[in-house]
């Protein structure tokens, strides 16, 4: 080639660089437009029971017809009802104290501890307390903080954290809700009060209390279970020795030992917790918002791949001075538009897929993975009825605050449906990274965790981040100030570009797992495998 056929490839390449990035960054610009909309001051924090929320999955639904995708909600809508029972603490006429030699002491809600409402709290309950370091117990493992604790008829007292030595998927599962529910309900606990350590907590004190006003959920259906867990409670750090007095142990000791890895100790703490506790119980409903993209495939179209993000927020605060709004717009508006670019770009593709595609917006999870435990206990499928749903893709926050250089993706190495997600991202020019903060529980704590116990196969995505880079000290910033917080706004800085490619890389993995010669199944080495249904 001569010199000026040289430059005339040159220049070309130049053009079609140039216009491969005007069209991510357009890409990107209708991204951020969802979020725009999502997050807004008009929708008020997309609470569940809220008119913004449901603005929201108005929205939502109306651009999934827009995408091309079918209605999936009950009958021919793309709403699938849910119902939930909510209970707010009446803190006029509720109380905490410790009784200890003969005297006691009050406690202030909302400076010292706070009653939680997700467990429904007996009127009043006066019960010795016991520290059981982390309040968890993995069998295969052979650890048991409650094997020589004397918990029965008491109130467990525990540290936020993960034990050494055993994998953070394990531990991950046996500190879940659920499984947790289980450990302190076979020792015979009636109480749970838990200490979050500052140095690994996302969410400081001062800004998790203030969020204690706000109602819990959960799901009417499940609503009259039968527990012996009658409190649950949630202590200040900063005044955790006042529970400890008398014991031989400091809050600061157990701290110490949690940070440098070691065993803790168990002990019965001096004195009685008594609490009081009135509350208010209403009822309210919201909607899981499902599109879908039907299969080609006369037979694999039963199988679905569901790919998940929530659509609700915290609300709105009025003790709040200043901005009292929750916007949430990278937790989770972002994941919600991610759904809606996702199906777009499949679209516009054209391309066939051999299994079916369900795009949920997916209700409660900030209340407990509400919505999506409700979804995979019953699953919607239109008119087919052998349908399931055979694999997860998930997005909860996965904060695209810089160019996506890796990708972490939680669960990667339990199932085939991670190898499909690697070499997508693979062939993206994406790295797959380690989880750089595995002591946060991500795996169990986002709507994945739903799928799973229910035997599928699931993923969630974060940008990924090496210890002790930029991007490290923006994600840490970011959770220190903005996660649950008003600061999560539309003010924020974010990379659109990367949102945008991350979308890409995104409608690449569904079309794989679509299209895959199998149905994504556990791995024999993994320890979800027996949530596996034959």
């Amino acid at each position: 080639m001569n010199r000026f056929g040289m430059l005339v490839f040159a220049t070309a390449l130049l053009a079609l660089a140039a216009s491969e990035r005007d069209t991510l960054i357009e890409e990107g610009r209708r991204w951020w437009a969802h979020v725009e909309r999502m997050a807004s001051d008009d929708l008020k924090g997309r609470d569940i029971g809220s008119e913004g929320y449901e603005v929201a999955a108005r929205y939502v639904a109306a651009e999934y017809e827009k995408v091309g995708l079918a209605p999936g909600g009950n009958g021919s809508s793309y709403f699938q009802p849910v119902r939930f029972v909510q209970r707010t603490i009446d803190e006029s006429r509720s109380s905490l104290s410790i009784e200890r030699d003969g005297q006691t002491a009050g406690l202030s809600l909302g400076e010292d501890a706070n009653i939680g409402m997700r467990v429904t709290p007996a009127a009043k309950l006066s019960a010795e307390m016991v520290f059981v370091g982390y309040g968890t117990r993995v069998p295969e493992a052979n650890y048991d903080d409650f094997r020589d604790a004397d918990v029965k008829g008491k109130i467990a007292v525990m540290i936020s954290g993960q034990p050494p030595g055993i994998s953070a998927a394990l531990v991950s599962h046996y500190q879940s809700q659920s499984e947790r529910a289980k450990a302190l309900e076979a020792a015979g606990a009636v109480g749970i009060a838990t200490i979050g350590n500052p140095r690994t907590s996302d969410i400081p004190w001062a800004r998790s209390t203030q969020a204690r006003l706000q109602p819990a959920l959960s799901l009417e259906e499940k609503s009259a279970g039968k527990t012996s867990i009658q409190l649950s409670i949630s202590i200040n750090p900063a005044q955790g020795n006042k529970f400890f007095a008398g014991s031989g142990h400091s809050l600061e000791e157990i701290f110490r030992l949690a940070d440098a890895r070691q065993p803790l100790p168990h002990f019965a703490m001096k004195g009685k917790l008594i609490a009081r506790a009135a509350y208010r119980q209403s009822k309210v409903g919201s909607e899981n918002v499902i599109g879908i993209r039907w299969g080609a495939d006369p037979v694999l179209r039963n199988e679905f791949i569901a790919v998940t993000a929530h659509l609700d927020h915290l609300g709105v605060n009025p003790k709040l001075t200043g901005d009292q709004i929750y916007n949430g717009a990278m937790d989770n508006a972002s994941g919600v538009a991610s759904l809606i670019e996702a199906a777009r770009h499949l679209n516009a593709a054209g391309a066939q897929l051999k299994r079916s595609v369900a795009f949920i917006a997916l209700t409660g999870e900030e209340k407990g993975l509400l919505g999506s435990s409700y979804y995979a206990q019953h699953p919607v499928f239109g008119k087919e009825k052998k349908a399931r749903v055979v694999g997860n893709l998930n997005m909860d926050m996965y904060l695209p605050l810089f160019p996506l250089k890796g990708l972490v993706i939680l669960g990667v190495e339990e199932s085939t449906l991670g190898d499909l997600a690697r070499a997508g991202a693979t062939a993206a020019g994406i790295e797959v990274w380690p989880d750089p903060a595995p002591e946060r529980n991500s795996f169990i704590r986002s709507d994945q965790y739903s799928f799973i116990r229910n035997g599928t196969p699931a993923l969630a995505f974060k940008f990924g981040y090496k210890k002790g880079t930029a991007e490290e000290k923006a994600v840490q910033g970011w959770l220190r100030e903005r996660y649950h917080a008003v600061g999560d706004d539309l003010a924020q800085p974010v990379d659109r570009e990367a949102a945008a490619t991350y979308n890409r890389v995104l409608a690449s993995m569904i079309r794989s797992a679509a299209n895959a010669a199998e149905a994504p199944r556990w791995k024999d080495a993994s320890f979800f495998k027996r949530f596996a249904k034959n």
